[in-house]
């Protein structure tokens, strides 16, 4: 039967097909049947729970490290209160109309990353397999983070905590311990003729005995066991969180996801009561609108959006694609939205007005330079140990870090993994194979994250943060999904997929962000990051050799190739085995005015499809074959 849709589109009514409800066998992973198992078909895909499982993996999986050590840099950095101009900018006009784009993407086709493109346009599957190049290389590195996290919070319990001190064996003659009078004046410990080579003892325990860092990325050095030991830790964990599938995942969450938001409320009350607390978060807001001319303002503003909601990784389709087909994505998507952006300004406060205490008592602003690493393991552990009860700051602390770091890995994982099952389902879905599967994985991860735990692994770690992962990357990839699906599946025919799911038609701003916005964005961001390109360096001073910037760029280049029409194919219908399990399936209404789209099927009833009833260009033809 076929229907017109209040566009001029044609649509395809198919009769639904009652299938088995979905259980699991005893002993057997989700989503296998024991009829799947003897005739040999891929189990049936896995489903949330309930929505607010949905809601709290994505929250936690794009409210992350990001929101908390990367923004609130970001605002002071770039004009304070000014710098909002270009972040929402940016928000409404790529972060948001993507990230829902991708929930839309993975929900109406039921697929992960990769193979939802080789269903809505098989020319595009390219941006699937850049996808998993990008969110593989950041599993690697981005975990590192939490091992030295949870190195520090196992240092917290002792007596004392150590970097307040310059009494230990890691401790050069050139730390020095500042102390304040009652008068609030600074004054040094020692007599010292010359300032210029003076350290401080947090700073001594995060180069020389957390790091033990190297001269250079020449000079990779021996593991550092305790890293190494730690980083496998987090492995364990974020294995056994993802290992059952949606089903453990949905359920860890409700605590991860929650616990830390309680103590970034706990941190901002006490916060925002310290002496000096005002000032600092002056610094964070107060607006130069002077900044808006610099390019380097926009580009920040464009990379942070995409950084912290985590798009063009495959997770957030990944994550869509458990949703039942009914399911409002867009409404919580907004929410969520609001959720993420809510959260870094808000973090902005916490971190700002600890940082005004630390200005408060020494009367200069040298440490609001300090972004990342240097803010989490520098700048904040030094201002706990100025404060009553030290030692119970600095444990809220880093366990706030590791758990929302520790949502970002696993959900980031459970999307990489999501998607490489989805292009082998009868393989993978099968007994404990998916679980296999995802050991196999987690210690290939484990076993190249181990170069970023020896002594010249901070270099690794940051050659990887600034080009396998860069804005550049997502920036490109975010471009050619609003072309595919705007330009090349047709904006109009996914409305109509999403009326179909939701029962309504978004907000038109959405398809205008996909048709025009969202690519001149991402195209004028693009070009302004390579004409304003900096060579890597190390704390400003060491420059990385020619041969690692070339490695850095082929990382950043995996990605990018892949995600160009030119890139890999892949054609799921080709793959499978059995014709009635076919779930794309091609109609041509006439030779003259029509061309073929894919007619997506879904386990929801009486879903609707659109077809092409115009004219289209010929390189449309030519995608949708």
């Amino acid at each position: 039967v076929f229907k017109r849709s209040r566009h001029g589109s044609i649509y395809l009514m198919r009769n639904t097909v009652k299938t088995d409800t979905l259980k699991p066998s005893p002993g057997k992973s989700p989503g296998t049947r024991p009829e799947d198992e003897a005739e040999g078909k891929a189990p049936q895909r896995e489903k949330w729970a309930s929505k607010l499982d949905f809601v709290l993996s994505v929250a936690g999986g794009f409210v992350g490290l990001g929101n908390v050590w990367r923004f609130p840099y970001l605002c002071y950095k770039n004009g304070g209160g000014a710098f909002l101009i270009p972040y929402f900018i940016f928000l409404f006009g790529g972060g948001l109309p993507v990230f829902f784009l991708e929930v839309a993407l993975g929900q109406f086709t039921s697929e992960g990353g990769i193979t939802c493109w080789g269903k809505l346009c098989p020319i595009f599957t390219g941006i699937g397999y850049a996808s998993i190049v990008i969110v593989s290389l950041l599993n690697i590195y981005y975990i590192v983070i939490l091992a030295w996290g949870l190195y520090y919070l196992l240092q917290c319990f002792q007596h004392e905590l150590p970097w307040a001190r310059c009494r230990h064996s890691w401790n050069t003659a050139n730390c020095v311990e500042d102390t304040v009078r009652k008068n609030k004046s600074l004054w040094l410990s020692a007599n010292v003729t010359s300032l210029t080579n003076l350290t401080s003892p947090v700073t001594e325990f995060w180069e020389r005995n957390v790091l033990s860092i190297s001269s250079g990325i020449d000079e990779v050095g021996g593991l550092k066991w305790e890293l190494a030991l730690c980083l496998l830790a987090v492995w364990i964990i974020c294995f056994f969180c993802i290992w059952k599938g949606v089903k453990s995942t949905g359920k860890v969450v409700y605590f991860t996801a929650t616990f830390p938001f309680l103590m970034l409320i706990v941190l901002l009350v006490r916060g925002v009561t310290l002496p000096g607390a005002a000032e600092g978060i002056k610094f964070y807001l107060y607006p130069n609108l002077t900044r808006l001319k610099d390019p380097e303002v926009w580009i920040d503003a464009g990379t942070q959006i995409f950084f912290s909601y985590a798009i063009c990784l495959g997770a957030m389709t990944s994550l869509g694609s458990y949703n039942k087909y009914k399911y409002n994505c867009y409404r919580d998507c907004m929410l969520l939205g609001c959720l993420n952006s809510g959260t870094s300004f808000v973090s902005g406060f916490a971190i700002f007005s600890v940082l005004g205490f630390m200005g408060f008592l020494y009367h200069m602003p040298f440490f609001l330079c300090l972004s990342g690493p240097g803010l989490a393991f520098i700048a904040y552990p030094k201002a706990v140990t100025m404060m009553p009860l030290p030692t119970v700051w600095a444990i809220l602390f880093f366990i706030m870090l590791l758990l929302l770091g520790l949502d970002s890995q696993f959900v980031e994982v459970e999307g990489q993994i999501t998607s490489l099952v989805d292009l082998y389902p009868s393989l993978l879905r099968k007994g404990y194979r998916r679980e296999i599967f995802i050991a196999v994985i987690c210690v290939i991860s484990y076993l190249l994250g181990l170069t970023m735990v020896t002594k010249g692994g901070m270099y690794v770690f940051q050659l990887f943060d600034y080009y396998a992962a860069s804005g550049v990357c997502l920036l490109w990839v975010a471009f050619f999904e609003c072309v595919a699906v705007a330009w090349v599946y047709g904006a109009d025919n996914f409305y109509d997929a999403i009326e179909d799911m939701i029962g309504y038609r978004p907000n038109g701003w959405m398809k205008w962000s996909w048709m025009l916005i969202t690519p001149v964005l991402c195209v004028g961001c693009f070009v302004f990051s390579l004409v304003k390109y900096k060579p890597l360096t190390y704390n400003k001073f060491y420059e990385y050799p020619d041969w690692s910037i070339g490695l850095g760029w082929a990382l950043a280049l995996a990605s990018m190739i892949s995600a160009s029409p030119a890139g890999p194919q892949r054609h799921p219908h080709l793959h499978q085995t059995q014709p009635h399990h076919r779930r794309n399936y091609y109609v041509r209404l006439s030779k003259r005015d029509s061309y073929i789209l894919p007619l997506l099927s879904s386990p929801m009833g009486d879903p609707v499809f659109p077809l092409v009833p115009h004219p289209s260009p010929p390189f449309l033809s030519l995608a949708l074959h």
